[in-house]
């Protein structure tokens, strides 16, 4: 069975270190990681940059998309259907407002709560059943200022705690891909 790991963000040197690259930081995490047993590397590929590995005999697809936030499920919906990866084995890593910055939260379908990502892959798949991780961002900001905040870079509190974060986001990936969406629920929820 293989695995489509969809981790969302913007593409450009400008959104790099901010909280809307949540995704994309987990997915250079998820690579540096799987590449201690073999080499793994993200390749420019259709709809954005692919990275093919294996984890405990597991294919997995490590999909950061380049069509920006707004047309993520373009992305997803292509290589789910090339790589004929079921929405059970679609995992999506992004950021969450709703969530207290250094909460992780994995879900196996919801809403898109506002997330224009999650809004459109929802609209492409038809579908709102589908596994997420969600990597809490907060909400610290005045009325008005939401989308400043979220193209922000992480402030100077929340950077030290980011790798430990993120180290903890790729265990949650790979438990996912070996133990399954319900024990890495029982797991990893805290």
């Amino acid at each position: 069975m293989k695995y489509l790991i969809a981790c969302l963000g913007n593409i450009g040197d400008e959104y790099t270190e901010t909280r809307h690259n949540a995704g994309f930081k987990v997915a250079d995490a998820l690579v540096e990681d799987l590449s201690k047993s073999s080499p793994v590397a993200f390749a420019t590929e259709r709809y954005g940059a692919v990275a093919f590995a294996r984890f405990r005999g597991k294919p997995l697809v490590i999909l950061k998309p380049s069509t920006y936030m707004n047309l993520s499920g373009n992305a997803v919906a292509y290589w789910m259907q090339k790589e004929n990866i079921s929405k059970d084995n679609l995992l999506v890593i992004t950021d969450d407002l709703a969530l207290p910055f250094g909460t992780l939260r994995l879900k196996p379908k919801g809403s898109d709560g506002g997330h224009n990502g999650l809004r459109s892959i929802q609209d492409l798949l038809k579908s709102t059943d589908y596994p997420r991780l969600r990597f809490g961002i907060g909400s610290e900001f005045q009325k008005g200022k939401q989308v400043d905040y979220v193209l922000g870079q992480w402030n100077e509190q929340e950077k030290p705690a980011l790798a430990a974060l993120t180290s903890q986001a790729v265990e949650t990936i790979k438990s996912f891909v070996t133990a399954g969406l319900g024990l890495t629920m029982t797991q990893f929820n805290k």
